[in-house]
């Protein structure tokens, strides 16, 4: 215990922390912070403080999800908030050292995401069955970022104003052909038919989000002018007056970045315009935690601007415009999270308590991320030619504005979870 009780006491500065080793030993961290509620960890052996010391990150995750990190007072969000809280990036000099992330080579080496390895990791996170899903996203199943207009806003609304913002930056009108890459359960691309009278094709790499896309599609009498398809980015032919891609981008894998850009400038209208909103690290390049590249998102990366512009430039994409959802994602997630808790006897049935321990702390660190570790979202606007929208943005408001009452007016809104 003696090396994990000299990590933390240099590490945690805000709240307070009880940890209670495997021979009943009390040891405490921290100071009294209101923004932190008391939390106790009783550790049930002497290997989960010789994981934690090794890889911090990996070793507390695979020790909560076994059973063998107990948290008794508080639950894991409370944990997570204390360890991220006391260095949030913005207050921080310097690295993060007590967090490990896997090294540069293994981490370029995991996003070499040829086509079968592709499948393979979408397989692994979205084909664990639909029903999960249900139970902690709102009822359109949109599993990215809401936007908040207002933070009593259901989930419901976020993600619905989410979709209308999306649009509004696509000047959408009526027969366009729209290509949805990484369609989900194909909420976005069942929206946009129904508010701008376009024809979509969505792909995914899913089997699970595949089927259901396709039924809501035959429910809503849709099935002639939204497609969905089975189907990998790089096998897409045709050409596009619109491209949207929501949340797929940190699938990609780096090595790939130019080829994706390169593939969106061939399907798109000389006079087209590309829509790319992802998740993203806003302190520049860095590595995927082993956490979640193991028991996650294998193959993912969250992608810095700088990096996204550098291999956009490079296939001579314009990004005429970017924007910045800075805490948008920690208020969507936390609604994930409460739901998720919420339905845990249900989740257990369907799965094991291991499962339910494994979302419940993926959970828990991504809303983390984005509240105190350097992540946030990104929706960026490309063009191939740039005047191919108007001088200034004020189409976008106006474009939103008659959205939003075409969504009311069809009543787009679900309504939340019982």
């Amino acid at each position: 215990m003696w090396l994990l009780d000299k990590m933390l006491r240099g590490y945690v500065k805000r709240g307070e922390l009880t940890i209670v080793d495997h021979k009943g030993q009390r040891f405490h961290y921290g100071r009294p912070d209101a923004e932190f509620r008391p939390v106790t960890v009783r550790i049930a052996d002497a290997r989960v403080v010789r994981d934690i010391a090794r890889d911090p990150g990996l070793g507390a995750a695979e020790a909560y999800m076994d059973g063998r990190l107990i948290v008794e007072d508080g639950e894991i969000l409370d944990l997570v908030n204390i360890i991220r809280g006391s260095h949030k990036w913005e207050d921080s000099v310097g690295s993060n050292k007590f967090l490990k992330k896997g090294g540069k080579l293994t981490n370029l080496f995991s996003q070499f995401n040829w086509r079968e390895r592709s499948q393979r990791n979408v397989e692994h996170h979205y084909d664990v069955g639909n029903d999960l899903y249900r139970l902690f996203l709102d009822t359109d199943l949109q599993y990215s970022c809401g936007y908040f207009r207002d933070l009593t806003n259901s989930l419901e609304r976020a993600q619905l104003d989410k979709k209308t913002h999306l649009a509004s930056k696509m000047m959408l009108r009526p027969g366009m052909k729209v290509l949805d890459i990484g369609c989900g359960w194909g909420g976005l691309a069942l929206y946009l038919a129904q508010v701008a009278d376009v024809e979509v094709l969505g792909i995914t790499l899913a089997k699970e989000q595949l089927d259901l896309a396709r039924q809501r599609a035959e429910a809503l009498g849709l099935s002639h002018r939204v497609k969905f398809e089975l189907m990998d980015y790089r096998d897409v032919e045709g050409t596009f007056d619109r491209i949207v891609s929501v949340g797929m981008f940190e699938h990609v894998g780096q090595p790939h970045f130019r080829t994706y850009f390169r593939k969106i400038r061939a399907l798109l209208a000389d006079d087209g315009i590309a829509i790319v909103h992802h998740m993203a690290r806003i302190s520049g390049p860095g590595t995927t935690d082993r956490f979640m590249l193991k028991y996650i998102f294998p193959g993912g990366y969250l992608p810095a601007l700088s990096e996204t512009v550098a291999a956009s430039e490079q296939e001579k994409l314009i990004m005429a415009d970017c924007e910045t959802w800075r805490l948008h994602y920690v208020h969507t997630i936390g609604h994930w999270y409460d739901r998720y808790r919420a339905n845990k006897a249900r989740i257990i049935e369907m799965y094991d308590e291991r499962f339910y321990r494994l979302y419940q702390f993926y959970l828990a660190v991504s809303l983390t991320m984005f509240r105190d570790a350097p992540m946030a979202v990104y929706q960026t606007q490309f063009l191939k030619r740039r005047d191919s929208t108007p001088l200034i943005r004020d189409y976008m408001y106006e474009d939103e504005a008659r959205l939003r009452e075409t969504a009311d007016r069809l009543k787009l809104e679900p309504a939340g979870p019982a």
